[in-house]
């Protein structure tokens, strides 16, 4: 292995190190951020909290971004190809800029024109990974490194790639717990509904049944019209599985 093979090792090493000794996210993060910024070296780095509910951005150096082009930034991010890829909803493997678009591409772009060009970011890695849970649904933390000069290299991409699940390990260790699921309401069916039920989940049909219960065909139709509607089915096989599934 090279010598900057060897010492691109012990940065990564000393990541890891940091997310298994870290006791909080709080106190994580003043540490990680300037050692992810010599792993996969950079200018400047991001990192994004993203949940359903907004953004909470975090930047290194601090001040790297003023608050006026932040806001030009979001204003245009619904239209860079580098931050879809990184969103909610975006795949989130480590990538290049460059692997999504051109330099005259980029540079038509209205994130760079009112933000990242301001600080020099005419090259960006980002990913994005999972991390725990909020209030208000599942968070994905995007990380975006900056540079100027030259691109990013291969070496750049494999590093993040093996950062990038130990990050998301350890964050959703970090992480509040999973919101409970509060438990589906008890079915409520009336004692001749039920009955029905019985009834059809032996293959009865619909005039076999009205004659056990002495009433019409229609009147079954009814009852297992109402009947579809507790147990959230649609059809009658649906109903008798549900039927035979639940509690009775």
């Amino acid at each position: 292995m090279s010598v900057s093979g060897e010492a691109g090792l012990r940065r990564i090493c000393a990541v890891i190190d940091l997310l298994l000794d870290a006791a909080d996210e709080e106190s994580l993060l003043p540490a990680l951020l300037p050692l992810l910024l010599r792993t996969v070296p950079g200018d400047g780095l991001t990192w994004s909290v993203r949940t359903p509910a907004g953004r909470s951005p975090v930047h290194t150096p601090v001040d790297l971004f003023a608050p006026e082009a932040m806001a030009g930034f979001y204003r245009h991010a619904a239209a860079d190809p580098l931050f879809r890829h990184t969103d909610l909803t975006g795949p989130g493997f480590p990538v290049r800029r460059s692997d999504l678009q051109s330099r005259t591409e980029y540079h038509r772009l209205g994130t760079y024109n009112e933000a990242l060009r301001l600080v020099g970011a005419e090259h960006q890695l980002a990913m994005a990974f999972p991390a725990g849970w909020a209030p208000t649904g599942r968070r994905t933390v995007a990380l975006v490194v900056h540079r100027g000069g030259s691109d990013f290299s291969s070496a750049d991409l494999e590093s993040a790639e093996l950062l990038r699940a130990r990050l998301s390990h350890a964050l959703d260790r970090l992480a509040p717990p999973a919101p409970a699921v509060p438990p589906a309401p008890p079915v409520r069916l009336t004692r001749r509904e039920a009955a029905v039920l019985d009834l059809l989940v032996q293959g009865l049909t619909d005039r076999q049944i009205g004659r056990r219960l002495e009433v019409s065909a229609r009147t079954v139709d009814k009852h297992l019209e109402h009947a579809y509607t507790k147990l959230r089915v649609h059809s009658r096989v649906a109903a008798a599985a549900a039927w035979r599934a639940g509690p009775r």
